[in-house]
């Protein structure tokens, strides 16, 4: 890293810094607050600036805890993080390093929908790029500042499709800031190494365009060549300005989702985490649930309910694990029920899309079917005929799994397996607690959204959230260190395969389908190591000692404490 471009050089636990005074203060990354020393104070002109009481680390995280504590609401919170992540990253990641559970849903899911929502109403300070349509001739010299650098991965949306709320326009920009956030909280990628980028091609959402704090460019969404030109000029910028980048899609809608990640999947080291992770996750969650049941993954039969790009990503590499198990694609693919808007997907059916087509059932394997009548085949139908064991959800329509559908569904199946995935939670298809109630207590329940444990009878049942921060922050972390120039299938197995052998219902079929959410770090290097191990394996990596990667690991791994700074004259 060059001294001359680089704020900051970090060597041994010592940082060195040009930056002085204010300039050092309002620097996130360097900020120390009242922690600076005396001998720092006199080296980098700080006397004055600060209070004369020199703290420790300690002492601000339990002055920012209660400060937090204090907040009336979620959103509060959300407000009063992003707020710290602005003054001091440092602090703002070694508090939710110390109350990683609590903490997730306020920095993630489910307080980031309503961040995006009032992204315009909360944004202060610069954080991340906002690569604007009106300004694409201009892109390749907004990332040419030498302040990206160090920059090795990058989150990138357009805001159209941000969780189950929709066309967000440029406050879907709280998206990839988050998920950078996770990347390092949860993974450890050092926070100088991650760009939040939002790319603005306007919005379709009237309210917004109405909206006179908005802060997007404020025009109706460009679609079409335009659109594709427009993202193919900024993946090229990308290329040029960093060769070996990684780039992580975030909420697009779901044809573009597809589209882009088929076209530039083999051209440059990419992943979708809607697509690809959510699957990932899911398939990991299903394995240890198939574990409690006792009932291989081959012989349970799936309705996915939702074939946008998630419910894709997450059929594609089911059949994958049922391939392994022995069948075929054809096997595999006739235990998939997938579902649209309208219904079951079959053919001659409505709102066919992109990525569909090879989800379609025949109808004359349905002709003995008896179903409630006209062309669409509801999930009810599909429950009643086709002896459903998983039920999954990925539609953002709340309340879709009924109690009806629910009750028949576990009169054939002693342990049903039910994952409502939407979120936020008011998007989820299904209540825990009435899951729980409608199964006298069988279903094994896998959530969106974070649920509390629910009391049945006498027993408390802990509802395992399946968030993708299980698998993007160890893949990301695993493709950086193996250097891997490709995101491959094998690699997504690798990290779903590993997140499920951690789950404790491996050894405890009463136990969580998931590892303890404060346990993130633990597992992200474990889904980090057997990600590197496959890349080597696929020949993708730029290392080729797996033995290697466990100190590597360690080695890269960004820990949130202060570190003593000497000043670059």
């Amino acid at each position: 890293m060059s001294t001359e471009t680089a704020p900051f050089q970090q060597a041994q636990g010592v940082e060195h810094t040009r930056l002085h005074g204010r300039d050092l203060l309002l620097n996130p990354r360097l900020n120390k607050g009242t922690a600076f020393t005396e001998a720092e104070r006199d080296a980098f002109g700080l006397h004055g600036l600060l209070p004369p009481h020199i703290g420790t680390l300690q002492e601000q995280l339990d002055r920012r805890k209660k400060a937090l504590d204090a907040q009336p609401s979620s959103f509060a919170k959300y407000t009063f993080m992003r707020g710290l992540q602005d003054i001091n990253e440092t602090l703002f990641y070694s508090l939710i390093a110390h109350h990683v559970e609590e903490l997730l849903p306020i920095v993630y899911t489910p307080a980031v929908g309503e961040g995006c929502q009032r992204f315009s109403e909360i944004w202060r300070r610069s954080r991340g790029l906002f690569i604007s349509y009106p300004n694409r001739e201009r892109m390749e010299r907004i990332l040419a500042d030498p302040a990206y650098d160090y920059v090795r991965c990058i989150v990138v949306s357009d805001g159209e499709r941000i969780l189950g709320l929709g066309d967000q326009g440029a406050g879907g920009m709280g998206i990839p800031i988050g998920k950078m956030a996770l990347y390092t909280a949860l993974g450890g990628i050092p926070p100088e190494h991650c760009l939040p980028i939002l790319l603005d091609v306007g919005t379709d959402n009237e309210a917004l365009l109405s909206d006179p704090i908005y802060i997007g460019w404020q025009h109706h969404r460009v679609r079409g060549q335009e659109y594709d030109d427009f993202v193919e000029a900024f993946v090229r910028a990308v290329e040029r300005r960093w060769p070996h980048i990684l780039l992580q899609w975030e909420d697009f809608a779901g044809s573009n989702a597809l589209t882009l990640l088929n076209r530039y999947r083999d051209r440059l080291c990419t992943f979708n985490d809607d697509i690809q992770g959510t699957a990932a996750v899911t398939t990991a969650t299903l394995l240890a649930a198939i574990h409690a049941t006792g009932i291989p993954l081959k012989d349970q039969t799936i309705a996915m309910f939702g074939s946008g790009s998630a419910g894709i990503g997450i059929i594609d590499l089911l059949i994958a694990a049922m391939q392994e198990e022995g069948l075929t694609e054809a096997q595999a693919r006739s235990r998939i029920y997938a579902f649209n808007r309208y219904g079951l997907l079959v053919e001659g059916c409505r709102g066919i899309r992109l990525g569909q087509q090879e989800l379609l059932r025949k109808r004359s394997d349905l002709q003995d079917w008896t179903v409630s009548g006209g062309e669409d085949i509801s999930l009810l139908d599909v429950v009643r005929n086709a002896n459903i064991t998983v039920l999954v959800g990925v539609s953002a329509q709340a309340g879709a799994f009924t109690e009806e559908i629910v009750r028949t569904m576990a009169a054939h199946t002693e342990r049903p397996i039910i994952f409502p995935l939407s979120n936020p939670t008011s998007k989820s298809e299904a209540i825990p607690a009435d899951l729980l109630l409608w199964t006298e207590g069988r279903a094994i329940i896998g959530t969106g959204s974070p649920f509390a444990p629910v009391e049945f009878g006498a027993k408390k049942i802990p509802i395992s959230q399946v968030n993708n921060s299980y698998i993007f922050p160890g893949l990301a972390l695993g493709i950086l260190v193996s250097r891997a120039r490709r995101v491959t299938d094998a690699m997504m197995m690798a990290a779903a395969k590993a997140l499920a052998a951690l789950s404790p219902a491996r050894q405890d079929k009463n136990a969580p389908l998931l590892p303890p959410i404060g346990d993130s770090r633990k597992v992200s290097l474990v889904v980090a190591e057997a990600v590197g191990r496959q890349a080597i394996a696929d020949g993708v990596a730029a290392i080729d000692e797996p033995a290697m990667l466990p100190e590597q690991l360690r080695a890269y791994v960004w820990e949130p404490v202060y570190r003593t700074y000497e000043r670059i004259r």
